[in-house]
């Protein structure tokens, strides 16, 4: 398990650089889960992602499955970006681990397109309680990890508002992306409204 999470680690510094800041929060029944800030002063904007560390440390499991296997397996960290300064998205850790443990706690396995929810603000006056998760390999590649295990997916995450996420459950996924990139929502601004769903 803790070869597993410094590959992971190790990977999340090579290709976000050095955290400036993490918080772990542990579970009642559950490993540890790490979140690890790091700032990226980009030239459209100060962005700030949040990651996920501890989640990939057991496969996740199939909820029907009658016995979890404990090497083979979906393996997953989730990641979130924000644009800085606009928003007290720090408060986001606690709400972000959560959703990093709910594999272990609720037996989901977290994958593209799915539906996450916090049940509150994902930061205090956030308009956003749900995120999408989007498909990985756009920002941190896939880690490989010796056979039979799977490789870790770093699976990016997509805040929504209410309203989308009511859409996104009659329309799908695909139909909500389609409807942000139609219309240029900033994904990365935690302080947007919701798109034009008309």
């Amino acid at each position: 398990m803790a070869d597993v999470l410094a590959l992971v680690e190790a990977r999340l510094r090579t290709t976000l650089g050095e955290p400036d800041a993490r918080a772990s929060v542990t579970f009642l029944g559950t490993d540890r889960v790490e979140v690890l800030r790091f700032t990226d002063a980009s030239p459209d904007g100060d962005v700030v992602r949040y990651a996920t560390l501890g989640m990939s440390a057991a496969p996740m499991a199939d909820p029907t499955a009658a016995l979890a296997d404990p090497v083979r397996g979906p393996r997953a960290e989730l990641i979130l970006s924000v644009r800085a300064g606009r928003a007290d998205t720090d408060k986001v850790l606690r709400p972000l681990a959560i959703l990093a443990a709910s594999p272990q706690v609720e037996g989901v396995v977290v994958a593209p397109g799915a539906s996450l929810d916090t049940g509150e603000p994902l930061w205090p006056g956030a308009p956003f309680t749900s995120v999408l998760v989007g498909e990985p390999g756009g920002l941190v590649e896939d880690l490989a990890l010796d056979d039979p295990m799977d490789p870790v997916r770093f699976l990016p995450l997509l805040p929504m508002t209410p309203n989308e996420a009511a859409w996104k459950r009659v329309h799908g996924a695909g139909a909500l992306e389609e409807r942000w990139l139609a219309r240029g929502t900033d994904l990365r601004d935690p302080s947007r409204g919701s798109v034009g769903l008309d």
